[in-house]
């Protein structure tokens, strides 16, 4: 071979060899981010126990019950046993039983040096005592400092001469679906256990306004509840609270109180020994489709305000038939959003909130006040009507009369259409509404009339909506309901 050709084929050479080094080089890579990815998984929860376990405690609860005469055992006449049943229930103060102690086992976690102690307020309510068991050994009778029946929470208080191992709070917020997590309590009375799992969801609501539940498939058992919740740096992102379960035990359900709930809850009973939640003042249904538009809203999203009792709301000039979009800065996207922003706002704080009102934006400066302190106020009432009947969309509907008030229970004055009827087969009876209801307004002005339904039916096909909007009130409690005019 010539000079020329070793240089050649030297030269075809060069590039070949740096194609395979890059892949070399990019598979390397790849493999170390692989090997990175595969060690965020622990190899193991000791550590983490070992830090933690020490703040997180068990907690048995003694209540007295008092139990009055109770059914008397059945004996037969004549039986041998007769004898002894009747000496029996007169030494029991002629079948009057004596008060019983009742326990109950539950979980908690030490926040404070102090010793300030989280749980449920399910574990503790009623209980006389309250005794508290640390990993370490000892135990110290606790008192209750507050407790939060809306978001199921409580803070105990123990004395201790020596300062005690504690837990900090973690950012529930950051947490993300398939996270790691580890549930510690004693589940089943079984003393200090741990589990571990992941985060299986995030943001549910179970029964209460407030709910914030992160879901868990850690095993979370009776007995677990109030304790912590915590992610891989040993921080509390959670308060263990329920599960779902069709026999009693875990299944891999649990929900855990988000500490972005739980925290503030805790601050404030702590500080105050109750709960300070802003108040705004209405009550309120979420926007369907077909309320939005019947409203012209572009959005199906919102408050939409029922009633406007006296406070802050009122004050501020709200109006029922409101739809809330913002508060406070932030959008609003049903009225769940819109509870939790209003009880995590200060008391006394001015806020801005936009709403949607005949078919344009306008902005109020509500002053909110304090939800514990509310009252509900009755609406002002009109004289009524001279009674007249008809029937329109699947409904019969009649003016109020001083009967109907009477029938009905309702306050003196009260005004609107009385629903005396429902189809079966209308769209009104598949949304609800019941022979007994009251229609106050239509298209969003009062009705109290026949003729009045028939009027606010006629604008709203004129001004091209497909459906119109109803307020309806059952036993004082309103709501709006959106029926289609494309029917009789």
């Amino acid at each position: 071979m010539t000079s020329q050709a070793i240089v050649s084929t030297r030269t075809r050479a060069a590039p070949l060899q740096a194609f395979w080094a890059l892949v070399l080089g990019a598979a390397l890579v790849i493999a170390q981010t692989l090997s990175a990815e595969a060690q965020t998984r622990p190899s193991t929860f000791a550590d983490l126990s070992d830090k933690v376990s020490p703040a997180v405690v068990n907690i048995t609860t003694s209540t007295t019950v008092s139990a009055s005469a109770g059914p008397q055992p059945m004996v037969p006449e004549g039986s041998p046993f007769e004898d002894f049943f009747r000496d029996f229930m007169d030494r029991n103060q002629n079948g009057e039983r004596a008060p019983r102690r009742s326990q109950a086992l539950g979980s908690g976690f030490v926040i404070s040096e102090d010793g300030f102690i989280v749980t449920n307020n399910h574990v503790i309510q009623g209980a006389d005592e309250i005794n508290i068991e640390f990993f370490e050994g000892g135990e110290l009778v606790a008192e209750v400092i507050g407790t939060d029946p809306n978001t199921d929470l409580a803070l105990l208080k123990v004395e201790s001469d020596e300062p005690l191992s504690f837990v900090p709070w973690g950012d529930s917020e950051e947490m993300r679906v398939g996270d790691w997590v580890m549930a510690m309590g004693n589940p089943l009375g079984q003393g200090f256990s741990v589990a571990a799992g992941i985060v299986s969801a995030r943001g549910r609501a179970l029964s209460g306004t407030f709910d914030d539940y992160i879901q868990t498939d850690a095993a979370i058992n009776r007995g677990n509840s109030g304790g912590p919740l915590f992610n891989m740096e040993g921080e509390v992102i959670g308060v263990n609270t329920a599960i779902l379960s069709p026999n009693g035990g875990s299944i891999g359900i649990g929900f855990a109180m988000s500490s972005r709930v739980a925290q503030r809850v805790i601050d404030q009973l702590q500080e105050f020994g109750e709960t300070r939640r802003g108040w705004l003042g209405v009550r309120i249904q979420d926007v369907s489709a077909d309320v939005a538009e019947a409203m012209g809203l572009e959005e199906v999203r919102g408050a939409l305000v029922t009633d406007v009792p006296e406070g802050p709301a009122m004050e501020a000039g709200m109006e029922s038939g409101d739809v809330i979009l913002s508060f406070d800065g932030s959008e609003i996207e049903d009225t769940r959003d819109l509870v939790q922003k209003v009880a995590n706002s200060p008391i006394g704080k001015e806020v801005r909130v936009v709403v949607f009102r005949d078919g344009g934006t306008e902005t109020l400066r509500v002053t909110l006040g304090r939800r514990e302190d509310a009252e509900t106020a009755v609406p002002a009432s009109a004289p009524a009507t001279e009674p007249v009947e008809d029937e329109v969309l699947g409904l019969t509907v009649s003016s109020m009369t001083d009967e109907l008030r009477e029938q009905l229970a309702l306050p003196a004055g009260s005004e609107g259409l009385v629903v005396r009827d429902v189809a079966l087969d209308s769209e009104a009876y598949e949304k609800g509404l019941r022979a007994g209801d009251v229609i106050t307004e239509a298209g969003q002005e009062a009705v109290g009339t026949p003729s009045d339904l028939e009027g606010r039916i006629e604008d709203a096909r004129d001004a091209g909506r497909r459906s119109l909007l109803l307020l309806v009130r059952r036993e004082g409690e309103p709501r709006f309901v959106a029926l289609s005019l494309e029917q009789g």
